[in-house]
């Protein structure tokens, strides 16, 4: 299910947290499904029980994940589209796009073979496809 990658500069927590994001949008965990424990997850995963509850902080945060006290953490579902968006995330993402995108430029990448990567992405994302 989830599989770390200890060597990338990625945090555990954040790599934790974007595969649980990952696996909801390609349907792979629905409303309701349930996920380990923070202690299992911990074990299956060979590290402490603070990264796993630091991911798991986020997702509930981000009201992906809910934990219903003595029975469990389920999955809550990817939200409706809402106006109130954390700007915090979105300058965040932006500043990494800023990034990526400059570097697919300085690889020779055209403008409308940058978009058409960034729309590739997203469909593989929505559609259920790996990207």
């Amino acid at each position: 299910m989830i599989q770390l990658d200890f060597r990338s500069s990625q945090p555990i927590y954040e790599q934790i947290t974007a595969q649980y994001k990952y696996m909801m949008l390609q349907g792979y965990l629905k409303k309701g499904d349930p996920i380990p424990s923070v202690r299992k997850l911990a074990i299956q995963l060979n590290i402490t029980p603070g990264t796993v509850s630091k991911s798991y902080r986020e997702l509930e945060q981000q009201g992906l994940i809910e934990t219903v006290r003595g029975k469990g953490t389920y999955i809550a579902g990817i939200p409706e589209k809402t106006s109130v968006r954390n700007e915090g995330v979105i300058m965040k993402v932006r500043e990494i796009l800023k990034e990526q995108c400059m570097e697919l430029m300085y690889q020779g990448f055209e403008r409308s073979e940058i978009i058409h990567m960034i729309e590739e992405i997203l469909q593989g994302l929505q559609g259920g496809s790996k990207a």
